[in-house]
């Protein structure tokens, strides 16, 4: 009996605190981001009187804004062979934008706020995402990665559906919505800064001098480009969440209750991103990839053509579950195929090339919108989703 209780127990994942730690600091700030960006495209719509294509366009901006800034943290966390202390900076500069957006007067000042909180999510984004490397375990790698989305996606839950109670408590008042929101972004700022340990070398080589510098691009690999292309092209496919809340919008959904789009879909991608971690560890990364490239094509699918709460709730879902079954992965592969002192940069590149394609992304889907209607815009999602598969597969071959 105790052989086979020590069997089970040593099967299990055995993932770094510190990685646990990350994922608690994403999940908190991400109960507050959302908090707030479940009702920001509304706010912006309804109240503020924007256009949706205004509102794909500052969306776009504020994203590709958070990828430029992460090329140069994660090259500098590289060069100087230090992730943690970047990591709190970002964290610390997004909680410190919170309490703008509950006093902003007028348009200009919630694009300043969102723009500012993009940058600290920028300068974090790609020293966490090394730090979760450089302590873990290959073997483990996809869990630990897993783990942290799925995480940060709990927060991602949790922020709409406290929203929605606060919206309920106080009248759909934005503003005592937001102030809320500050509180949760700044006890993740703590437990980054009490429970996180950086390892003493966070890379085993010698740190490069220049790791934007072409001859250290070039130590990338094919594999690694390769990648990268084929992110772009998924990232075509999937552009910003606001377009959901705004279907729903056009469905007649109230605004009390638009976040609960945002809950469903985070709920189905925290419950699944985990377990595809741990699956691409046992079966291999492109396998799981694929599965979540066919479930963006469902999901845009269901949104274009199937009608009613149901096919809204149903395309919800999936896309969140294509989330669960993507974004890690991405992640765990960009770490297997970068070396160890270039893993910073590496994370940096992929979300800024990854970035600007998230732009074009939801800019054009806010004209297809406006201009065609909203199943156009789901329409063409699923056709870049489709070339991406197709690309995958084919490589697989």
């Amino acid at each position: 009996m105790r052989s086979v209780e020590k069997t089970a127990h040593t099967a299990l994942p055995k993932i770094p605190r510190s990685v646990w730690a990350l994922g608690f600091v994403s999940m908190f700030m991400d109960i507050s981001s959302e908090m707030i960006h479940a009702l920001l495209p509304l706010y912006m719509v309804t109240v503020l009187g924007t256009s949706v294509v205004a509102v794909g366009v500052i969306e776009g901006i504020a994203e590709a804004t958070a990828s430029i800034t992460k090329v140069f943290s994660g090259a500098l966390s590289d060069r100087l062979g230090k992730r943690k202390l970047l990591t709190v900076l970002g964290y610390g500069l997004g909680a410190l934008t919170k309490p703008v957006f509950p006093m902003a007067s007028g348009l200009e000042w919630l694009i300043g706020a969102r723009f500012v909180d993009r940058v600290g999510k920028g300068i974090r984004g790609a020293p966490r995402d090394a730090l979760v490397a450089d302590v873990t375990p290959v073997e483990l790698r996809g869990a630990a990665f897993g783990l942290r989305q799925a995480l940060d996606t709990v927060g991602a839950f949790l922020g709409p559906l406290l929203a929605i109670l606060l919206m309920w408590l106080t009248a759909s008042h934005f503003q005592t919505v937001f102030w809320v929101a500050v509180i949760p972004a700044f006890l993740a700022v703590y437990i980054l800064v009490a429970f996180v340990r950086e390892p003493p070398a966070s890379t085993p080589a010698q740190p490069p001098r220049s790791p934007l510098a072409w001859h250290e691009l070039a130590r990338l690999g094919p594999a690694y480009w390769r990648l990268i292309g084929l992110a772009m092209l998924f990232t075509l496919g999937r552009f910003s969440e606001a377009f959901l809340l705004l279907r729903a919008q056009d469905m007649g959904l109230a605004p009390l209750w638009a976040p609960a789009v945002l809950v469903l879909m985070a709920l189905a991608y925290a419950l699944s991103a985990y377990p595809a971690g741990v699956l691409s560890d046992r079966i291999g990364r492109r396998g799981v990839l694929m599965l979540g490239l066919g479930l963006l094509i469902a999901a845009d699918l269901l949104l274009a053509l199937m009608p009613g709460w149901a096919g809204l709730a149903l395309g919800v879902a999936t896309w969140g579950l294509h989330l669960g079954f993507t974004q890690g992965i991405f992640a765990a592969l960009t770490a297997d195929s970068a070396p160890a002192n270039l893993r910073g940069t590496a994370f940096g590149l992929f979300n800024l090339l990854t970035g600007l394609a998230l732009l074009a992304a939801s800019v054009v889907a806010g004209l297809l919108w406006d201009g065609v209607g909203f199943q156009a815009t789901f329409l063409v999602g699923a056709g870049f989703a489709g070339a991406t598969l197709a690309a995958v597969a084919m490589k697989a071959s």
